[in-house]
């Protein structure tokens, strides 16, 4: 998706293909993998030090979606956060995505080139996008 794609939405994307699975066993003497440390901060204390006063969660509208086995769950859970930090997901569409399941869905550079998926990426964006105006009164 682009910004040209939907008027008034942009999409930032943060690469953490390079972060391992959590593992306490990968914590030494309280150091994380260089990859972790250098995501800075991970996304838990983001999160953490996000809804700390002033919390900057507060109010905004946000989708959630996964790219892997599991996603459903690991989606719920982060509604379930949301709740604390007055974060307001939307509800419809869901999106889970088995990636690795074929047809493939992504070329050898990481872009999204399987249609049907990208159909279903919009139609969350766009909803994301309406809900959000909506939120804010703007529509």
């Amino acid at each position: 998706m682009s910004k040209e794609e939907i008027d008034g939405m942009e999409v930032e994307y943060v690469e953490i293909s390079s972060l391992p699975m959590i593992n306490p066993d990968l914590e030494v003497d309280g150091r994380y993998p260089p990859e972790v440390e250098d995501f800075c901060p991970p996304l838990k204390n983001a999160l953490d030090w996000g809804s700390r006063p002033p919390n900057v969660w507060a109010g905004k509208t946000a989708a959630a979606l996964s790219a892997v086995g599991g996603g459903r769950r690991a989606q719920y859970h982060l509604r379930q956060i949301g709740v604390f930090l007055d974060l307001h997901f939307i509800n419809k569409p869901e999106f889970y995505l088995n990636a690795h399941r074929p047809p493939g869905k992504f070329n050898d550079d990481g872009d999204l080139v399987h249609s049907e998926t990208k159909d279903k990426l919009k139609e969350m964006l766009l909803s994301l996008h309406t809900f959000t105006l909506r939120f804010h009164g703007k529509c």
